[in-house]
Parts: structure tokens; C-alpha cells; sequence
């Protein structure tokens, strides 16, 4: 067996982030990728449980906003649907990996149909790079997904000096509280001196 280096993880009550959500670098190069994470991969967006409800409760606000391939997606599969590893997930449009919540502006630029119409996005949306997994005992892991499509980004954030933390400021509090995210720009100011 070999002695393999995970890297530094940092608890926050019952929150472990890794190392990579505070010393890799991002900021999203929307100009470049055209929001392709929305229309490539090989399933939806994560979706936890308690965002089906207003889904379907404010579908009919933002439907208008979406192709009518996705439209067709949602009447055919609902609001969701179940991937390949168990997990609740966006439906994504037939013959495709387009999420069915997809917005195409007049360049072919993909956007959020729900966010577009003012409404929150799935939180796995608002807080990528990082995906969130849950942990057996209730608590939840925070690690940074690196995807080729987001390189762009990965490098934006270098040239820029943003950290993945800090370029989700608004994400990570919304969806952990003021006081997470107090702990980890601690935790950031100490690791990174």
C-alpha cells in the first residue's frame, strides 16, 4: 500500500473543505466557455431534494425563458430525473448533455433560464467549481472539480489573484452561513501565508 498524500482538509463544524478550495486559483471566463458547463458533462446539475419543490412551483415563471426542446424534456421526464450513480440531477434534453433549464441568447451563449427570470439557481450551479458531497453521519465535504472546459478559468483566477474561495464569497455564505465562511477566510489567511 502506498503512502499517498490527500492534502490538507480543514474542518468547519461539520464541514470538511479541501485544501483546493482555498489555494486554487478561479474566476469564471464566461467570454470564453459561453457557459458551456451548462450544455456539456454526462449528467444534469446536482439538485438536493429541497429544490425540486420550487422548481416545479416556479416552473411556469421561467419556462417561457427555455428552449422548447427543454420544455419537451421537462414534460417528458419532470423536474428531474435520477443518474446513472443515484444521484438527483437536472433532466437534461433528449439526445443530448444540454441541461433542460437552458437560456440561449441571441450569440448562442447559454445562460440560466431560472436565474434570467431573477429566481436562485440550483445550488450546485451557484457554487461550482465546488461540488458538495455528503457525508455518511450528516456532514458534507467541499472539493474543487476540475473540468477542461473551466481551464480558462482556472487561469482567469491566476492572472487575476482569485482564489476559488473568494470568487464564490457570495455562494459559500448564501449556502453555508456568515460565520462558514468567516472560518475559512481564517483558515485561507493562515494556510496561505
Amino acid at each position: 500500500m502506498s503512502n499517498r498524500d490527500f492534502g490538507t482538509i480543514i474542518q468547519i463544524g461539520d464541514i470538511l473543505v479541501s485544501e483546493d478550495v482555498i489555494d486554487n486559483w478561479f474566476c469564471c471566463d464566461y467570454e470564453t466557455c459561453r457557459g458551456a458547463c451548462c450544455i456539456v458533462g454526462d449528467s444534469g446539475a446536482p439538485l438536493e431534494e429541497r429544490e425540486l419543490e420550487g422548481l416545479e412551483r416556479d416552473y411556469p415563471a421561467f419556462c417561457g425563458e427555455m428552449t422548447q426542446k427543454g420544455r419537451d424534456a421537462v414534460k417528458a421526464k419532470g423536474f428531474f430525473e435520477i443518474d446513472r450513480e443515484g444521484d438527483i440531477v437536472t433532466p437534461l434534453v433528449d439526445g443530448s448533455c444540454e441541461c433542460a433549464f437552458c437560456h440561449f441568447g441571441p450569440s448562442g451563449e447559454c445562460l440560466c433560464a431560472i436565474e434570467k427570470t431573477g429566481r436562485v439557481k440550483p445550488v450546485s450551479c451557484s457554487l461550482y467549481p465546488i461540488r458538495v458531497t455528503k457525508l455518511t453521519g450528516g456532514g458534507q465535504a467541499l472539493n474543487v472539480h476540475h473540468w477542461d472546459i473551466c481551464k480558462p478559468a482556472f487561469e482567469k483566477g491566476e492572472r487575476e489573484g482569485v482564489r476559488v474561495y473568494q470568487f464564490l464569497k457570495g455562494p459559500l455564505t448564501a449556502a453555508f452561513g456568515t460565520e462558514f465562511y468567516d472560518a475559512l477566510c481564517a483558515a485561507a489567511d493562515h494556510m496561505l501565508k
